[in-house]
């Protein structure tokens, strides 16, 4: 919860300029007909606090990435318009998601972070298109290390795990690399 307020008053400096501290936590109240469930929330902010929603979380079935290249994606900030990403995604095909590639360097799936096991250690993308609260707490961790990774690297590795708020290292599907394509 810290590494969320710490993001929500970071983009509310970057917007509007120095602000009082917000606290998301401070705003969240679980219906008690949802308290039973794993739940995502959804908090939605300016200045102050706009909407906050809970919906009831399952983890996708991942198994298969393409690849789609945008050199002038950005997304440094949570946005609640993710209409960029949504074109993006409809490119998938077949594919379960897709693994964006910005300037010839691999950065995230459209909704989660992506990490990559070579022989026993998690590597992430140096320039993440979102830096996820889940993954600054892994590189915080040292569980992940940044590494500028290029899709010609995949070979390397054994494997790859998608990571977001929601879903940790250990709850994340595999994703075959030879399911990552363009």
């Amino acid at each position: 919860m810290e590494l969320h307020n710490e993001r929500c008053n970071r983009t509310r400096t970057h917007f509007f300029g120095r602000q009082p501290e917000l606290r998301i936590d401070w705003h969240l109240s679980v219906p008690d007909h949802l308290k039973s469930e794993t739940l995502k929330f959804t908090v939605t902010y300016a200045i102050e606090i706009v909407n906050v929603e809970y919906v009831i979380y399952r983890i996708r079935p991942i198994r298969s990435l393409r690849m789609i290249t945008d050199d002038t994606i950005e997304y440094e900030f949570k946005y609640a318009d993710r209409s960029k990403l949504g074109l993006l995604t409809q490119k998938r095909d077949y594919f379960d998601d897709i693994l964006i590639i910005k300037n010839g360097f691999i950065t995230d799936i459209s909704y989660a972070n992506i990490i990559f096991l070579l022989e026993k250690r998690w590597y992430s993308p140096e320039r993440p298109l979102l830096s996820g609260t889940r993954l600054r707490s892994y590189l915080e961790q040292g569980r992940i290390t940044p590494a500028p990774l290029r899709p010609e690297d995949l070979s390397s590795f054994s494997e790859a795990r998608m990571i977001n708020a929601m879903v940790s290292i250990e709850q994340s599907p595999v994703i075959p690399i030879g399911e990552i394509r363009f």
